[in-house]
């Protein structure tokens, strides 16, 4: 075996042994290009979820509006998400602490959107104050980002949307 048919072995070798980095490069632009296809449809569809989210929770605070005002007559409804909700730990529900929600919720803050009870309309009957109405709201945490649309339901349990994400509702959710 000569010297060089010894080298070249040697060479053969090596080009075995790994990636070239023009290999490497190629893979990683690839990878590139797949994942700046990819990411906007993922911060699409996660948008999508947490309007759903919003929309199911506007539902699930009305319906806890509800069985409030049903649970506790002499108050009317709720102008509170804090009185809402409650911890199950601390004992039994009362009209400060209904426990109707859950306690994530019951902060006012849940998948990227931000929830509130306003407009509430009160009445004081035998000096004991009554919400005869509210407005339950749900505006993104960022317009575009965490969600496109604000939502809005009042004590008729009617869902409508804001398309700017604030709270002029006046479209119906389709």
């Amino acid at each position: 075996m000569t010297k060089m048919t010894a080298l070249r072995q040697v060479r053969a070798g090596r080009r075995e042994e790994g990636f070239t980095l023009i290999e490497l490069l190629i893979v990683m632009s690839v990878m590139l290009i797949l994942m700046t296809l990819a990411v906007p449809q993922l911060l699409k569809l996660k948008k999508q979820a947490n309007q759903t989210s919003a929309i199911q929770s506007v539902r699930t605070i009305g319906q806890a509006e509800l069985q409030y005002n049903s649970a506790y007559p002499s108050h009317g409804f709720s102008c509170s998400l804090a009185t809402l909700g409650g911890d199950p730990k601390s004992g039994a529900p009362s009209p400060e602490a209904a426990q109707l929600i859950t306690p994530d919720l019951a902060t006012g803050h849940k998948a990227g959107y931000t929830f509130a009870i306003t407009n509430c309309s009160k009445v004081t009957i035998n000096n004991q104050d009554m919400y005869t109405s509210y407005e339950i709201t749900a505006v993104p945490d960022a317009v575009g980002k965490t969600g496109d649309n604000g939502f809005c339901a009042d004590e008729n349990n009617t869902i409508r949307q804001d398309p700017t994400g604030g709270t002029n509702c006046t479209q119906p959710i389709q």
